[in-house]
């Protein structure tokens, strides 16, 4: 499936990175484990299920020196663990997981236990991983615990594996974004980035799940006003949609909170009203920086102020073109009950684009 600039929709005017990815940030892997299988409805089985977890590695080394952050919220109907810590202390020290409201425990549990297999001495200390979600249910049966210890491990060895690649990530329908719709249209995983006149670079990882088909916007266009009704999908204002934003520029973590908020201005450019039922999350990290575990600096000039207007307008666009990505990336996915969540990548929606551009 093509994304957003394989169809000539370009968003914003900074140019990306090589590979239009938080991979553009150096040292950050993104991974998936995405979890299909069609059984009898529970309690003779475990039903459909179209899920995963998705795993963001923002630095291999970050227990030991952790990484700036911080976090905003637009509407609060949502979960996401490390959140008050990353507030208090300005800094995480995990990778970050992504996966379905009901496995959040699930996923938190393997993430402990991932950590712990690879940093021993987190037992004499702690850590609060960075685990978010939202809403599958609409596509996935929630009866059941879908989701694995074995994969969140697979997710984190796929993201360890893809660190420095030169290939964009899979997106849309894949990991934690198997089940999830976006404008009563099939949502799911969405990156991009962008580089500033500074050379700072700055990625973004949506997984969407927000919003109704009246309300989308694409690259300008209102394509949801123009199509007829949704006959498919969720069609129903909630959702949610977790956002992640990391860079290799020198911020603290009061700084990464402030980009964290502008991933609310990139939703909005694509119809988003943040519904009351929708959970939009949002979390910043920086790689420019490290912290000692006192959450001493390590002495690196900090931007602030004025200078971070450009990483401010690198984050917007980069977040607007992550939820198109999200969405062009996805095929028709088929789920619990046959419910539906339709692709935007119709014939139907390209001429509509094409028209009114022309």
């Amino acid at each position: 499936m093509p994304r957003a600039r394989d169809l000539g929709l370009t968003i914003g005017s900074l140019p990306t990175g090589p590979t239009n990815s938080v991979l553009d940030v150096a040292g950050v892997g993104l991974g998936h484990a995405t979890v299909r299988r069609d059984e009898p409805d529970p309690p003779d089985g475990r039903g459909t299920a179209r899920t995963g977890v998705t795993c963001l590695v923002l630095a291999e080394d970050a227990f030991h020196r952790p990484l700036p952050a911080g976090g905003a919220v637009l509407n609060g109907a949502g979960e996401c663990t490390g959140f008050l810590t990353a507030a208090e202390w300005g800094s995480a020290e995990t990778p970050v997981y992504l996966t379905s409201t009901l496995q959040l425990g699930r996923v938190y549990d393997a993430a402990c236990r991932i950590e712990l297999e690879r940093t021993p001495e987190i037992a004499d200390d702690f850590i609060i991983p960075v685990v978010a979600e939202c809403d599958d249910s609409f596509l996935n049966d929630a009866r059941r615990m879908q989701v694995e210890y074995d994969d969140a491990v697979a997710a984190f060895e796929a993201a360890m594996r893809s660190r420095g690649s030169a290939t964009p990530p899979d997106e849309g329908a894949v990991g934690s974004g198997t089940g999830m719709s976006c404008f009563d249209f099939k949502g799911g995983i969405g990156t991009a980035s962008r580089v500033t006149a500074e050379g700072w670079t700055v990625g973004v990882l949506l997984m969407t799940n927000f919003g109704v088909r009246a309300e989308a916007v694409v690259a300008g266009v209102p394509v949801g006003r123009l199509l007829p009704p949704a006959t498919s999908g969720p069609n129903a204002p909630a959702g949610s949609c977790i956002g992640i934003v990391v860079t290799d520029a020198p911020v603290d973590g009061a700084s990464c909170a402030r980009l964290a908020r502008r991933v609310g201005l990139g939703l909005a450019r694509t119809g988003s009203v943040a519904h009351h039922g929708s959970g939009e999350i949002f979390m910043a990290f920086g790689t420019g920086v490290r912290l000692d575990r006192d959450g001493r600096p390590d002495g690196a000039a900090l931007a602030s102020g004025r200078a971070l207007d450009p990483l401010f307008t690198a984050v917007v666009e980069a977040s607007e073109e992550a939820v198109l990505n999200s969405m062009f990336a996805a095929p028709t996915v088929v789920g619990r009950g046959g419910h539906t969540s339709e692709s935007i990548h119709t014939a139907e929606v390209l001429a509509l684009l094409e028209q009114v551009r022309s």
